[in-house]
């Protein structure tokens, strides 16, 4: 890649990163939705904890405040009550498998911090699998 393709790409995820990133927002809420509801209950500290991972993320954290990413994880977490709604969810975080590595690794990520919040379930564990299957990532390596 050259010295110009590179500068542009940088601007290119700047620009995106201000103006709001809204498929890596979707699948990052996403993720944490089937994650958080996997075990059967939706614990606070679990919403705190994708909260703020999802803040930590330099292109969420530019894109979105605080209360959009709560209003999105509750809309997410809704539809993963239903089978049909994981489903949807599941669509949310393939809608950026092709994204580089970084982008996707960093949404398994911050789901898996949720799920480790008091030891990862078995039923996290399957829930994770999924999202590293959707971002076409080795959840293994990662975790």
């Amino acid at each position: 890649m050259s010295f110009v393709q590179a500068a542009f790409g940088r601007f290119k995820q700047t620009v995106t990163a201000y103006a709001g990133d809204a498929p890596l927002m979707r699948a990052a809420v996403s993720a944490c939705a089937n994650v958080i509801v996997a075990d059967g209950e939706v614990a606070g500290a679990e919403f705190e904890a994708a909260l703020k991972g999802m803040l930590a993320d330099p292109i969420l954290e530019k894109g979105y405040d605080s209360l959009m990413l709560e209003e999105e994880l509750y809309d997410a977490i809704g539809r993963a009550r239903t089978r049909a709604g994981r489903m949807q969810n599941r669509l949310f975080i393939e809608a950026i498998a092709d994204r580089p590595a970084e982008q996707r690794q960093s949404v398994f990520l911050i789901a898996a911090d949720v799920a480790d919040f008091e030891g990862i379930s078995p039923s996290e564990h399957r829930a994770l699998t999924e999202v590293a299957g959707a971002l076409e990532l080795d959840r293994d390596a990662l975790l």
